[in-house]
């Protein structure tokens, strides 16, 4: 992802559009594409700033609340396959996809592991 363009060029461009100039012309003569220039304008006709808003973040963890209810159940039923914990977890209202919980249990060190001796 690319780091949003500097507060003092958005400045410039809407300082630009706000004197009577075109979106396209302060976009072209600061080389910017059109849709920024607007957008900053819009921006700053909305907040008074036009300072870019956050970027990127990071998501909750769906299960890590329920951290301690999977670790039991994968201690008293060691041979339970991912499907069955997704199962159990949406009986309690959870609703996730295996993969989730596949890598929850990664990221936790845990694994489903079949034995190493085939009968």
């Amino acid at each position: 992802m690319t780091a949003p363009l500097s507060n003092d060029l958005r400045e410039r461009v809407v300082g630009a559009i706000e004197a009577g100039e075109s979106c396209r012309s302060a976009a072209a003569r600061f080389g910017v594409a059109v849709s920024s220039a607007v957008k900053w304008h819009q921006r700053y006709r909305g907040t008074g700033s036009v300072a870019p808003g956050k970027m990127g973040g990071h998501r909750k963890r769906v299960l890590e609340p329920h951290r301690a209810f999977i670790i039991e159940r994968i201690n008293q039923t060691p041979h339970l396959t991912l499907h069955g914990l997704k199962d159990e977890l949406a009986a309690r209202g959870i609703k996730v996809s295996h993969d989730t919980v596949w890598k929850f249990l990664r990221r936790e060190g845990l694994r489903f592991k079949k034995s190493t001796v085939c009968p």
